[in-house]
Order: structure tokens, then C-alpha cells, then sequence
């Protein structure tokens, strides 16, 4: 597996980054990938399906001029910033992967296994692909034939409060939830994203830098598709 710690100017360039890399490497086979990326500006993230006004604070986000993005994968939607370290797995599919549970699981346990490294004590994997201290939570899948991607976030000194600002309760929630507040559901790791990537990289065999990523692939499919309105505000009636 290669890694690629790679932040891009944009919003949408950072999240053209991650399926820019599945599509690469499903047409062009080769290694696995290990991505991070951590936006130094805050920004709202939807899953695919998500409905913008169902899951967003809109007025609040055009209040202070946050902007709002939609990902290429399902699950729920975020809250980007400092202090929000992302990472993406572009990985082969194999019997470990060839079926959602079974891949979940897989991808979480090492995951979690990262986590006890960096942290010196061990999560547990709570809904399907959560990772929590206790009842807490601190931590979207794409698959083409030949490659999956799945992608998510390791709060380490984010701001928060700043979730709870912009983004309302989701419409979809883990049973372990209980309808909690934001304030009352995540919690920062407050470990250096050194530390974490360190852990990641380990724990995933991610040994050497990937040379040449496709950096042209990735400027054309974030100035064609995420930095629309057309998908960002797909399934909605806000314009």
C-alpha cells in the first residue's frame, strides 16, 4: 500500500481527490492507497442521498459563509475543518471486501487497531463504522469492480461547538445516539495528526509515498462535478 498525505487548495479539490483515486486505480491497476487530508477552512459535507435542508443549518452556514458540499458516498453528513484529520483507503477488493458487513468490519478493526496504537488504549466500533471512547463518538463507502473507497474523519482538536452551529440532528442516527446532542455525542481525540497518521500507516502497511498521483484527473472532476451546484445541491430545493 502506498500513502498519500496530500491537502489540496479547495474544498471540492479535496473531495474530487478521494474519487479521483478509486477511478484511477480502477482503470489503471496497481497499488492500494492510504490518503490524508485535514482543510484548514470549515466547510459542510452531505452524504450522496442526503437532503441539504433535512440535515443542514442553511442559514446559519450562509450567515457566516460556510459553504456546503456533497460526497461521491453514502453516510451522514459532516462538519470539515482544522482539527478534522480525513483519511481515504482505495483498496482491492477480496474476500475480506467483497461484501458490506463483512468490508465494514474488516476496514473498522484495523482502523480501531490504529487508534489503540495512538492512543495507548482501545475503542470500540459502535453502529457500523464508528469508532467511539465509551458511548462517545470520535470518528462513506464507493466500490467500482476492482477497488472500493472508504473514506472517513478522526476529530483531534476540532472547535466543536461549531458542529452543533451548522449542522442539525441527522435524519438517520445509530441506535447507541439515544438522540444525543452534537456536544453530547462527539468528542476530540486531542492526539497530533502525526501521531494518528503514524498509527494508520502502520497498521495498514503503508510504507512508501505515492509518486505521480493524478493531479490533472483531480483539478477536472472537482471543477466539473464538486464545484457545482448542480451536484452539490442535488435532491434539493434550495438553489
Amino acid at each position: 500500500m502506498r500513502f498519500l498525505d496530500l491537502t489540496l487548495p479547495t474544498p471540492a479539490e479535496n473531495l474530487a481527490g478521494d474519487e479521483a483515486l478509486l477511478d484511477w486505480r480502477e482503470e489503471n491497476e496497481g497499488e492500494e492507497i492510504l490518503r490524508f487530508w485535514e482543510s484548514p477552512e470549515p466547510f459542510v459535507v452531505v452524504g450522496y442521498a442526503n437532503k441539504i435542508e433535512e440535515e443542514v443549518n442553511v442559514a446559519n452556514c450562509e450567515a457566516k459563509k460556510i459553504p456546503i458540499f456533497r460526497r461521491c458516498s453514502g453516510g451522514g453528513t459532516v462538519l470539515q475543518g482544522s482539527g478534522c484529520l480525513n483519511y481515504a483507503l482505495v483498496l482491492r477488493i477480496n474476500s475480506h471486501l467483497s461484501g458490506i458487513s463483512g468490508a465494514n468490519k474488516f476496514i473498522m478493526e484495523r482502523n480501531r487497531a490504529a487508534l489503540e496504537i495512538a492512543a495507548g488504549h482501545a475503542p470500540s466500533i459502535r453502529g457500523h463504522t464508528d469508532l467511539a471512547f465509551g458511548t462517545r463518538k470520535f470518528s462513506g463507502k464507493r466500490r467500482h469492480k476492482h477497488f472500493l473507497l472508504f473514506h472517513g474523519t478522526f476529530l483531534l482538536n476540532f472547535n466543536l461547538p461549531l458542529v452543533g452551529e451548522f449542522l442539525k440532528l441527522p435524519s438517520r442516527q445509530p441506535d447507541y445516539r439515544h438522540s444525543r446532542s452534537h456536544d453530547d455525542f462527539i468528542m476530540n481525540l486531542d492526539l497530533s495528526a502525526a501521531t494518528v497518521k503514524a498509527a494508520m500507516q502502520k497498521v495498514w502497511r503503508a510504507e512508501l509515498p505515492l509518486e505521480n498521483p493524478p493531479m490533472e484527473r483531480i483539478s477536472r472532476l472537482a471543477r466539473e462535478k464538486y464545484a457545482t451546484p448542480e451536484w452539490n445541491y442535488k435532491f434539493s430545493t434550495l438553489k
